[in-house]
């Protein structure tokens, strides 16, 4: 059901907080913890003794002690402690996941072999290391699955529509804003420009525009997230393919991992410049941010269950739809070549 020897975002740093901290991601039960050196450890959450979840359990500095009979396990999975017995089997272990922190974002590398190393590195987030943004984030659970999230992403001539208290807009220029789409390998581009528009509400609260303002939204699709750059200047003062364009930015990045075949975990960031004539609008973005992607997330949410309320059929493509069926080609084409 999910692309395969991928990393997929498994939450923050600041979620490990000196406890265990269990996620079910891909279907695997995980339960995550820090290691010694700062690093993180993934291990399937599940003891090998009697089953109980070892996220029920307490850390030590060496691993994670199962709250049932004491079992210690490291890092890597292997049992190091039985307490009252000496002899530990060499089958006392646990499946490890290999897992990094970059960027203050977790990631655990799904392989399509068990054991199987990662062939690369974590995503990088740039925004999250640029002393011009702040950012913050945060975490939704969705009672739907993965790709309809995507779709959502990959099309935002929606946000006219559904975000009018937010970063919204006029509905007609969203969705007929000039739109190019693009992409090589697994990776899709979305670029939208949106010149001689009105500002929306979270734009205004966060900016000084002194009337009319030209928006852009760039959005990279990768198989297990997406990065959206979007933002404003003043109308006619920069020219919006000007990589190193000033005025207003916000960079999102979007982390979008299965948790199971028909629910998804949401974990997202943004990074939001500051005008140097107003107070840091960091908290102002962030909240305004978070209320977007609620509504997204009870729209998706009901979507889905109409879907499985009416069961499958067809549905009309529009227009606004040729970066999202490209993402959903790539997908598939994935998990073909994994089922051979």
């Amino acid at each position: 059901m999910f692309p395969l020897n991928q990393w997929y975002v498994a939450g923050f740093t600041w979620e490990l907080q000196g406890q265990p901290l269990a996620r079910k991601l891909l279907n695997y039960p995980i339960v995550m913890f820090r290691t010694e050196d700062g690093g993180v450890a993934a291990l399937e959450d599940r003891c090998c003794h009697r089953a109980v979840p070892l996220s029920c359990g307490t850390l030590e500095g060496s691993g994670i002690r199962c709250g049932y009979h004491g079992l210690l396990f490291g890092a890597a999975g292997q049992c190091l402690e039985i307490p009252g017995q000496l002899k530990i089997p060499g089958k006392a272990k646990v499946r490890a996941f290999p897992a990094q922190i970059r960027n203050d974002v977790i990631w655990i590398w799904f392989g399509a072999e068990q054991g199987g190393a990662p062939s690369v590195a974590p995503p990088a987030i740039p925004a999250h290391e640029n002393p011009r943004y702040t950012w913050k984030g945060g975490v939704f659970h969705y009672d739907a699955p993965y790709q309809l999230i995507h779709d959502n992403l990959l099309d935002l001539s929606h946000v006219g529509y559904l975000h009018g208290r937010t970063i919204g807009g006029n509905a007609k220029v969203h969705m007929e804003a000039p739109t190019t789409v693009s992409g090589e390998g697994d990776h899709v581009r979305v670029v939208r420009h949106m010149p001689g528009s009105l500002p929306p509400a979270t734009y205004s609260a966060a900016w000084p525009f002194k009337g009319k303002i030209d928006r852009w939204q760039e959005i990279d699709f990768h198989l297990t997230h997406l990065q959206i750059f979007t933002g404003a200047v003043d109308a006619g003062t920069d020219s919006l393919a000007n990589p190193e364009r000033e005025g207003f930015h916000m960079r999102g990045f979007h982390g979008i991992t299965p948790e199971t075949d028909t629910t998804s975990h949401y974990f997202w960031t943004m990074a939001s410049s500051a005008h140097p004539d107003q107070p840091d609008n960091a908290e102002t973005v962030y909240q305004q941010t978070a209320q977007t992607f609620e509504e997204d997330r009870v729209l998706i949410e009901a979507q889905y269950r109409n879907m499985c309320q009416y069961g499958p059929g067809p549905m009309v493509d529009i227009h606004v739809d040729s970066g999202p069926n490209r993402a959903r080609c790539i997908v598939a084409a994935h998990i073909a070549a994994q089922a051979g």
